[in-house]
């Protein structure tokens, strides 16, 4: 089960993504379960894989958005540093693959963190 101080300890900035979420813990934690399980991420991967430039920006940015709004910066901070990769006009997929899988290995982390007693 996610709690405040296990996403802490992960290095989420908890108290600024807290306060997007009106300071509401349950509203908060209820939104970074989701945002651990949201699809983008397999989409992200398949774009990615497939070396598809146009599909990995839309995907990486969309999680960039949604990790960085939670403030799960371990996450967030790839996400981020993928899309301005994919942004600019020499950055490709395949450039991105470690970042990628950084990206991959953070959410793992994140569903461990969720999935403990």
């Amino acid at each position: 089960m996610l709690t405040i101080e296990k996403l802490r300890a992960y290095g989420a900035n908890v108290d600024e993504g807290m306060g997007r979420c009106m300071n509401n813990e349950a509203f908060y934690l209820r939104l970074v379960n989701m945002a651990a399980d949201d699809g983008g991420f397999e989409k992200l991967r398949a774009a990615m894989e497939s070396g598809d430039r146009k599909e990995s920006f839309e995907a990486a940015h969309a999680l960039k958005g949604m990790l960085g709004n939670l403030s799960l910066t371990p996450v967030s901070r790839p996400a981020s540093e993928l899309t301005e990769l994919l942004r600019s006009e020499t950055g490709n997929a395949a450039d991105g693959g470690p970042l990628l899988e950084e990206i991959l290995a953070q959410r793992e982390k994140l569903l461990k963190l969720r999935d403990e007693a």
